[in-house]
C-alpha cells in the first residue's frame, strides 16, 4: 500500500468511526457486498473491517456463487467473519433470477447470473438451502428476485405474485424473511412495482430490498418518488449511483450521479430506518480496480451521510 493510499484509508476509516460514534446517524447498519470488492473473502473482509463497517452481504466467495460453495468454503467463511467481527446482513441468493416457466427465454438471450445457473425446478430446493445458509451465517434475511423482466411486466404480475406468496409461506415455516429486490432486469424493478406487490402479498416474511440505482435504470425518480412507494416496507437497501455518459445510463461513484442520496438519507433518518444496507459498487474505474472503485464509492457515500 502506498503512502497516499494509506493516508486515504486512514481518512475514510476515521469517517466511518465518526459515523459509528454518532448515534443519530447509525440507526441503520452499513456494509458492502463482498464480491464487489473481491471474490477472495479474506481481502473483502480486510477492507470492510478496516473501515469499521457493520457487516457484509454474501453473494460470491472464492469464485463460487454462495449457493454452490462447498461446505469447506462455508466453514472457512464463517471463521473469517468471526475473526473480523463482521456480521452478515443477508444471503444474496439468485432465487427467481431466471425465466418464468410460462415465459421462456428468447433466442440468444444472455443474462448476468453471477455464476448461478438455475431454473424454476430448482426453486424449492434452493429456498430450503438458502434458509440453511441464513441460519448458518446468523442472519434472518434471504434476498430474492421476480424472474427476468418480460416486455410487459403486467402480464407476469399475477404469476410472480402467486409464486412469491408461496415462497413467503415456506420462509415463515423456517423463521426467515425473504427480501425482494427491485432489480431493473426483473419484473419488479421500480419502487412503485416493489411497493405494490409487497402490499398485495402483505406478509411479514416477504419484505423489500430498496435499490434506488435499479429504479433509475427504469426511468423512475428514486427519491422522493420510488422511496415513497416502499417506505416502511424494506429492512435492507442497496446503495449505488447512476450517471449519464454519452447519452447512456451507467454506474457511478455514490454521490456523483443523478440520485438525491442526501435527500434519501435525510428521509431515512427522519423515518428512523433501523435496517441494514449494502454498498453495491457496480461502478468500475478506468483502471478496472474493484478495490479502488469501491473505495471511491464508499468515500462518496460517507460524505453524503
Amino acid at each position: 500500500m502506498t503512502r497516499r493510499n494509506l493516508l486515504k484509508s486512514s481518512v475514510l476509516a476515521g469517517a466511518a468511526s465518526r459515523l459509528q460514534a454518532a448515534k443519530m446517524d447509525v440507526s441503520f447498519k452499513l456494509g458492502i457486498i463482498t464480491d464487489e470488492i473481491s471474490e477472495k473473502l479474506e481481502d473483502a473482509l480486510d477492507f470492510i473491517s478496516g473501515y469499521n463497517l457493520h457487516g457484509c452481504e454474501l453473494r460470491e466467495i472464492w469464485d463460487n456463487n454462495l449457493m454452490n460453495a462447498p461446505q469447506g468454503d462455508l466453514d472457512r467463511a464463517k471463521k473469517l467473519l468471526a475473526d473480523h467481527s463482521v456480521k452478515v446482513s443477508d444471503i444474496a441468493s439468485p432465487i427467481f433470477k431466471w425465466n418464468m416457466p410460462a415465459m421462456p427465454a428468447h433466442a440468444n438471450e444472455k443474462r448476468d447470473t453471477f455464476k448461478a445457473s438455475f431454473t424454476e425446478q430448482d426453486a424449492d430446493a434452493l429456498l430450503e438451502k438458502s434458509f440453511r445458509l441464513a441460519h448458518f451465517f446468523g442472519t434472518p434475511k434471504v434476498r430474492i428476485f421476480s424472474y427476468w423482466r418480460v416486455e410487459d411486466p403486467e402480464k407476469a404480475y399475477t404469476g410472480v405474485c402467486g409464486r412469491l406468496s408461496q415462497a413467503a409461506k415456506l420462509a415463515a415455516a423456517n423463521d426467515i424473511v425473504l427480501v425482494l429486490e427491485n432489480e431493473h432486469s426483473c419484473n419488479i424493478g421500480t419502487g412503485r412495482e416493489l411497493g405494490k406487490i409487497l402490499k398485495e402479498i402483505n406478509s411479514p416474511h416477504l419484505r423489500g430490498v430498496w435499490d434506488p440505482g435499479n429504479a433509475v435504470m427504469l426511468g423512475e425518480i428514486p427519491f422522493p418518488d420510488g422511496y415513497q412507494a416502499v417506505k416502511g416496507l424494506f429492512p435492507h437497501m442497496h446503495i449505488k449511483d447512476v450517471w449519464k455518459k454519452a447519452g447512456k445510463l451507467d454506474w457511478a461513484p455514490v454521490g456523483s450521479g443523478v440520485i438525491d442520496f442526501k435527500g434519501q438519507f435525510q428521509a431515512l433518518h427522519a423515518d428512523r430506518y433501523e435496517g441494514t444496507m449494502s454498498l453495491e459498487t457496480h461502478y468500475l474505474r478506468d483502471d478496472k480496480s474493484k478495490v479502488e472503485s469501491t473505495r471511491e464509492s464508499l468515500q462518496g457515500l460517507l460524505k453524503v451521510i
